[in-house]
């Protein structure tokens, strides 16, 4: 549920460094997320901490860019969307304003700068496996360079959690 990478391919750095009480939340926080009428309570609970600690600490977490992202995976393909890794070879002169241009889309997940050919990496999420198209075809109007799509051949399920 926590991811640590920064959205948007800036390398934006977080402004703090996690206290000891903070990475216990970014810890409890992965995997099973309590489906309860007051999630944020049972997790203060399991950490000594008041509902409203814990929302002004996750808060704090996300302002400050220690996470840039909190909130549900889902798996798309199930709701009749679809999902798809892509590249680009994106001019060091022209990051700027490529990043902006894709960042932009609600169909971009995620974005990450590479050292590589490809030295852009983003997933596309669409509400159908049409979208995904759609969206290539919007970024390489908006950008003027093309993308390369990387479809999914086989799933594995691979359980990631980052300690803090």
């Amino acid at each position: 549920m926590a991811e640590h990478t920064a959205r948007g391919a800036r390398g934006i750095a977080a402004s703090r460094e996690p206290d000891a009480v903070d990475r216990r939340l970014i810890n409890a926080l992965q995997g099973e997320f309590p489906l309860v009428e007051q999630p944020y309570a049972a997790i203060g609970t399991m950490l000594g901490l008041s509902e409203d600690e814990v929302i002004a600490r996750l808060s704090s977490l996300l302002d400050d860019r220690v996470l840039t992202r909190f909130g549900p995976m889902f798996q798309i393909e199930r709701m009749g969307g679809a999902f798809c890794l892509a590249a680009m070879s994106v001019p060091e002169a022209d990051w700027e304003r490529v990043v902006d241009a894709v960042n932009s889309l609600p169909a971009v997940a995620h974005n990450y700068r590479r050292t590589h050919a490809f030295n852009m990496w983003f997933v596309l999420a669409t509400a159908s496996p049409e979208g995904i198209a759609d969206a290539a075809a919007r970024i390489e109007t908006l950008t003027g360079l093309p993308v390369h799509l990387f479809p999914k051949e086989r799933e594995y399920f691979v359980e990631m959690r980052l300690e803090a």
